[in-house]
């Protein structure tokens, strides 16, 4: 699951603190890269688990409700949402469940959000279609809780708040973790019955070296690729950049310089987008020139053998036209003419 999206992010974020900090300890902070690398993973199946809560919140009402029909003798309420395939085999994950048995802090101790939450899906116009629908299959059901999730959960402020207190670093990362959670609901099998796969924690070993290879890389080579910067902004007071794109700029050529298969465009552009999110509103753009500088100048001087693309040439301006002017009356010898002036520029 954990990716290189959000390795980037996260090594942004710890090379700027490692700065911050007064006790600059690297083998220190790369365990602290890869405690809120795992903390990403753990909001993964606290997210899932959020499913697990809120059909538990329905079947606990629909038991009460239950209860009051038959001592009223009146009709029950369905048990179609509580009877979901989905969120039950979901209930009943291993894996899942193996993760919750280890947390100090679960949703039964947010219950009013959880239950908050329920009435929100129930007044939503996905769960009454879904309720009166005469679909009655997994796939249908497993449908509604993707919609439920991106329509309700992804974009959820009450819900921000509430990871918020429970871990520092999950609002940063929850972005990205909603695109995990999705496709986790779109990939589960029926089939598989409690021992449906979640995403693994690492998609293998090579990304893992990734992260501690581009973070070593950034703080201890980072004399060198500062001089790359000052180099490349000899227009620009460097002493006077914001902070945290310098940090951006070291990091993204360090990755230029360390991982040979990763083309220039996919490193300016990934941490283009980190500058949009974490600098100011002008850095983009700036990041943007000064990267591709930088990376030109590396390929020119041998330090750097990848492609780039070359720089477009610009369009040759088109020769003017001489210009004609307007017809102009006058009257010579109480005569009208009409004299047409050419001017050639």
């Amino acid at each position: 699951m954990i990716n290189r999206e959000i390795i980037r992010t996260k090594i942004v974020q710890l090379t700027y603190a490692y700065y911050q900090n007064g006790n600059k300890n690297i083998d220190s902070a790369e365990k602290e890269l890869f405690f809120s690398l795992s903390k990403a993973y753990d909001l993964y199946n606290y997210l899932l688990a959020l499913i697990v809560a809120v059909t538990k919140e329905a079947r606990r009402r629909n038991e009460v409700l239950t209860a009051r029909a038959q001592r009223e003798g009146t009709e029950a309420p369905s048990q179609k949402f509580t009877l979901n395939r989905f969120a039950l085999q979901l209930e009943e994950n291993k894996e899942l469940n193996d993760f919750v048995s280890t947390l100090k802090h679960t949703w039964s101790d947010d219950q009013e959000f959880v239950a908050k939450l329920y009435e929100l899906i129930e007044s939503s116009e996905t769960y009454q279609a879904y309720m009166a629908s005469t679909d009655d299959n997994y796939d249908a059901d497993r449908e509604l809780w993707r919609k439920i999730y991106r329509t309700l959960i992804q974009n959820n402020p009450d819900l921000d708040s509430v990871l918020e207190e429970v871990s520092l670093y999950w609002n940063d990362d929850k972005e990205i973790v909603d695109t995990f959670v999705l496709k986790t609901i779109k990939r589960f099998n029926e089939q598989n019955g409690t021992k449906q796969e979640l995403l693994p924690e690492w998609d293998s070993d090579e990304e893992k070296d990734f992260a501690r290879k581009l973070f070593r890389s950034a703080i201890l080579n980072a004399d060198e690729y500062q001089r790359y910067m000052s180099e490349a902004s000899r227009n620009w007071d460097f002493s006077r950049l914001a902070y945290m794109d310098v940090v951006i700029m070291q990091i993204a050529i360090a990755e230029m310089l360390t991982f040979p298969n990763i083309p220039i465009s996919v490193t300016i552009n990934e941490f283009v987008d980190l500058a949009k999110l974490y600098s100011t509103h002008k850095s983009g753009g700036y990041i943007n020139g000064m990267l591709d500088a930088i990376a030109r100048h590396l390929i020119d001087t041998g330090k750097l053998a990848k492609y780039i693309d070359p720089k477009p040439e610009k369009p040759a301006k088109a020769p003017k036209a001489p210009k004609v002017m307007k017809a102009v009356k006058v009257k010579p010898s109480g005569r009208k003419r009409i004299i047409r002036k050419k001017e050639e520029e």
